[in-house]
């Protein structure tokens, strides 16, 4: 099998293209430069794809002993995912840019590529498992689910998922993969892990949307409307969020209060007590199947739901339904006609906390990823007398 192997420079892609090379693959590196600064350089575990970090990638491969090439592709970085950030945060969403990476660049621009290259799959370092289910090649978790990336890989396609390899999916730990990269003599074997988004290397995203959004003092209002404090820019704030405010009131029963919306136009940020936060049901659209789930349009399903890269799937039960009229919002750009609705089964788990539109869905039934979509509105739960 001929395998163009992403190497980011780090140790989890490295062993991956080294085990596509054990397998009797044939086998080609290749490191993306998704920066439009070629001279950046990486500190410690902020960020990825700098020069260092392509350094690092073609060291692996002359260990390999493979062909090993860099393919610019920050125009379409910047299109994709630096421009989708940006125009997210200002329609007062909370987007995930690495969601979208691996949406329009890493499985998308790179993949298409591969193919017209010739090539038949494309391995990356991601810990997550493919296998081959009744209706087709099917994505689930990694066999240690503390490092299972199926989350981030829930955009993918079922004809996306046929030209995927992921090596390590059955490695229990990091430290078995550090352990045997530092065996094979790869360099990077203790790099530290990546974290943050990558396009923003300090981890300042609000003082980075400073530079890229222009920001307009307002109102910050409780729930009834009553005017409790100003910001100095709606697009600085996400839900959930508690430090920052800057209140200059404290609330009624002196509990900490949290933001609850964004309202970009009227340029306010709405706050509250952090009961409000809870959400019963949420619906969105961008939605697409991890391979062939066979749901019909109406069809209820029992599901797991995952919001966040890190957080616990809570039991749920989903459903394709038609988007209303009363529901159609600017995002739903694609003329989409259907949009995905998820309830929260309040009878087995907690409410969700701090669910903001913009967040990805990731839909589970056990392991399998059945599918994903972007979060328009989130519902709040029932509050309690």
């Amino acid at each position: 099998m001929r395998v163009l192997a992403a190497m980011s420079g780090g140790v989890d892609s490295a062993v991956a293209a080294a085990r596509a090379v054990e397998a009797g693959h044939d086998v080609v590196g290749v490191h993306l430069a998704l920066s439009r600064m070629p001279g950046t350089l990486r500190t410690g575990s902020r960020g990825c794809c700098t020069v260092e970090d392509s350094m690092d990638a073609r060291r692996a491969a002359n260990l390999l002993d493979i062909p090993f090439y860099v393919w610019d592709f920050s125009d379409r970085f910047k299109a994709d995912v630096v421009d989708d950030f940006i125009d997210e945060y200002a329609a007062g969403r909370t987007p995930n840019p690495c969601m979208r990476c691996n949406e329009k660049i890493k499985f998308a621009a790179l993949l298409d590529k591969a193919i017209a290259l010739g090539f038949d799959a494309v391995a990356t370092g991601h810990y997550a498992t493919l296998t081959d289910g009744p209706g087709g090649r099917e994505l689930h978790r990694a066999s240690a689910w503390a490092k299972d990336q199926s989350y981030v890989l829930g955009v993918l396609t079922a004809q996306q998922l046929a030209h995927c390899y992921f090596p390590l999916g059955d490695t229990p730990s990091k430290d078995l993969i550090r352990a045997e990269a530092a065996d094979r003599g790869i360099q990077v074997a203790q790099k530290p892990d990546s974290h943050d988004i990558c396009f923003i290397p300090d981890g300042d995203t609000r003082g980075w949307l400073s530079d890229h959004l222009d920001r307009e003092s307002g109102e910050i209002v409780d729930e009834s409307g009553t005017v409790i404090g100003t910001h100095d820019g709606a697009n600085g704030y996400t839900v959930g969020q508690r430090k920052g405010l800057q209140l200059g009131r404290p609330a009624p029963d002196g509990k900490p209060r949290y933001v609850l919306s964004i309202r970009p136009v009227s340029n306010q940020v709405v706050v509250g007590p952090k009961d409000r936060l809870a959400i019963a049901s949420m619906a969105g659209g961008r939605y697409s199947w991890a391979g062939e789930p066979g749901i019909d349009v109406g069809e209820t399903f029992d599901c797991d739901v995952q919001i966040r890269a890190h957080a616990d799937p809570v039991p749920a039960r989903a459903r394709l339904a038609p988007v209303r009229d009363e529901d159609r919002t600017e995002q739903h750009r694609d003329g989409a006609e259907h949009e995905i609705v998820v309830d929260v089964d309040l009878a087995q788990t907690e409410p969700l906390l701090g669910v903001a539109p913009g967040q990805t869905a990731v839909l589970y039934r056990g392991t399998r990823v059945l599918g994903q979509f972007t979060i328009d509105r989130a519902i709040p739960a029932p509050v309690a007398a």
